[in-house]
């Protein structure tokens, strides 16, 4: 007899052998990214996260540079240009992405996007960066949305709880990575700048960062290319031709027609409020955190805050690897609505504490809560909008996140300015409660503030989504009976 599958025939092996660990290699990456394409645009947003912090870096520095004597203003005037844009056009994009092909859409920004930044280095006024970051933001508005609102189409709903941790992963943890790149391009520039001709392109440690970050916008341009996207269905295809020309009328009433959807989708209408409210009083952390860390722990400002910002950091990461592991074992809506009270009460019983390390470690916990409620937040928008709103709806949602944290961080240091002259005139800043004494100082008073604002936004989720958990009851109790025949 003759052996089919012994060593006669070893290419006939060989193959197949290749087979089994292409099929394994695919089976590993679909269960970590719940798809192939997803796997390839997380490799899109990992890189593209590098060349933002890159290109933010780089930026930051042309902007001190450029700036003279008021560097200052001069950063404060290129990074106003990358945040109030999107106050005002991020509605306009939403209608835009729900109407264009998404993946055409992500294309153009990327290599819009390359054009702007292969001309900064060549930039001679700061009104350059100004007008180059407007022109960036613009192209980030359009991107994002509609980068949000493909994921649901190529990742499977149990999957994308870990998605979403994995994107916030890739979009934060290449911070260090995109600093020490910068730091590396600073020393390489010293040997380009003996390479003949190397002045004429301003191959400088910023002029590297700029074509380094256009590299990584390419790079995500020829991917999203190689990405199968699926086709919208026959239905939402009707229904976007039978949309009217786009006017100032008809963008009005789209406009219309995603806030009403915000505002009537209990579960959208629960994160919303939750993001908005969480953030205002969460962000007033950022302005706030080296008046604390001087005035009621006793730190240094510099030293504290940045105690308090690495256990930030920590938290966020365990919090969304938890959620990443937890998969679909918890109650989705039930662990956000948890997360938001938790956050609340871990910002209030930290600022409550006198001590570095005992507020380290509850604020620690804070950013276990934060970094659930971003993912689940996402998460939970993503299954309740449909593929035709979803443009509008995380546009208005980064449009509420901006907001929120503007206020937070100009309104913050105002408040906690007024709170402190209102406890040193009644109070003389310190108080007693149940016999201890407390001592009272305006920002201390301006982040429990902040603190019930969150869990003021747990309430106001919680009110949103009641008939959900009731609606989920009475399932339940439906089902209970046929599982027990």
């Amino acid at each position: 007899m003759v052996v089919e599958n012994g060593s006669s025939n070893p290419k006939r092996y060989g193959d197949r052998v290749a087979d089994y660990q292409r099929v394994a290699a695919t089976q590993w990456v679909e269960k970590i990214f719940g798809s192939y394409q997803y796997f390839r645009l997380w490799l899109v947003q990992l890189v593209g996260s590098l060349g933002d912090w890159l290109g933010f870096l780089a930026i930051a520095a042309a902007a001190t540079e450029l700036g003279g004597g008021t560097p200052e203003t001069a950063v404060g005037f290129v990074f106003t240009a990358r945040i109030i844009p999107g106050l005002f056009l991020a509605p306009l994009a939403g209608v835009l992405v729900d109407r264009w092909n998404r993946k055409r859409v992500m294309i153009i920004c990327d290599l819009g996007r390359v054009a702007i930044l292969l001309m900064l280095p060549f930039a001679t006024t700061v009104w350059h960066l100004v007008i180059a970051s407007l022109a960036l933001e613009v192209f980030t508005l359009l991107w994002i949305p509609a980068k949000d609102s493909v994921v649901p189409s190529i990742v499977p709903e149990e999957s994308l709880t870990t998605v979403n941790s994995l994107q916030m992963a890739a979009t934060y943890g290449t911070v260090p990575i995109a600093a020490s790149l910068f730091i590396f391009l600073g020393r390489f520039a010293d040997k380009v700048e003996t390479w003949p001709g190397s002045e004429s392109i301003n191959a400088d440690q910023i002029g590297l960062g700029f074509y380094a970050d256009a590299l990584t916008f390419l790079f995500s341009a020829l991917m999203i290319y190689f990405i199968t996207i699926p086709h919208r269905t026959s239905k939402e295809v009707v229904k976007d031709k039978q949309k009217p020309k786009l006017d100032l009328k008809s963008t009005i009433d789209e406009l219309r027609e995603g806030w009403e959807f915000i505002f009537v989708n209990p579960v959208v209408r629960a994160v919303c409020a939750a993001l908005g409210a969480g953030l205002i009083g969460g962000g007033m952390l950022i302005p706030l955190g080296p008046i604390f860390a001087k005035d009621v722990l006793g730190e240094n400002p510099a030293d504290g805050m940045s105690v308090l910002q690495t256990a930030l950091g920590i938290g966020v990461a365990i919090g969304v690897a938890f959620i990443a592991l937890s998969r679909q074992r918890i109650s989705q809506v039930r662990l956000f609505i948890v997360s938001v009270f938790g956050a609340g009460i871990s910002l209030f019983i930290g600022t409550s504490m006198s001590g570095l390390w005992p507020a380290a470690a509850l604020i620690g916990l804070l950013g276990m809560f934060a970094g659930a409620i971003y993912v689940l937040g996402f998460t939970l928008l993503q299954i309740s909008v449909s593929e035709n709103l979803r443009g509008r709806i995380f546009s208005a949602v980064y449009t509420i996140v901006r907001l929120s944290l503007i206020i937070a961080m100009s309104v913050g240091p105002f408040v906690a300015a007024t709170f402190n002259g209102l406890s040193e005139e009644f109070f003389d800043k310190r108080t007693t409660i149940f016999g201890w004494e407390i001592f009272m100082p305006g920002v201390r008073v301006t982040l429990w503030l902040a603190s019930l604002i969150i869990i003021g936004a747990g309430f106001l989720a919680l009110t949103s989504v009641r008939n959900v958990f009731k609606d989920n009851t009475g399932n339940q109790k439906e089902e209970s009976p046929k599982s027990g025949k």
